[in-house]
């Protein structure tokens, strides 16, 4: 458990530098832990989140995310928010697209993400910024 985390609450973080990343990811560590994901899946949603905080910082200026405990009933999860304020996404079908990048990496930030969740959305106009929402529930 991290001092100072209240998982009964959506837990906020602001990603505004390479250090705000290494946080997100702990933060996503710990709440995956609680709602008690298996080791693969914490594997895949610490990936997510890395991958789509390090976008919020670096193609959205910057931002924050918010990280809280869901229940719908049946299972529990955990449900991951980025926002920014940065340019938005010109073309998020050829944003989604295996192999894409404007980056010069490997293209596999967005639609790698949303593999590696069981729900995906994303909202974004260009000159409005971003808002990226997944959810991974336990098995």
């Amino acid at each position: 458990m991290t001092a100072g985390v209240d998982l009964g609450q959506p837990q906020a973080q602001a990603i505004r530098s390479d250090e705000d990343v290494v946080r997100v990811r702990q933060l996503v560590r710990t709440v995956s832990v609680a709602v008690k994901l298996s080791l693969v899946d914490q594997t895949k949603v610490v990936t997510a989140a890395s991958e789509l905080a390090r976008n919020t910082l670096v193609y959205g200026g910057g931002g924050s995310v918010e990280v809280a405990i869901v229940d719908n009933g049946r299972r529990r999860g955990v449900r991951i928010v980025f926002a920014d304020s940065g340019p938005g996404i010109a073309d998020l079908d050829l944003a989604l697209t295996d192999g894409y990048t404007t980056g010069g990496g490997l293209g596999l930030g967005l639609s790698g993400a949303r593999r590696l969740v069981d729900e995906f959305d994303i909202q974004t106009a260009a000159g409005e910024g971003t808002r990226i929402t997944v959810t991974k529930w336990a098995r």
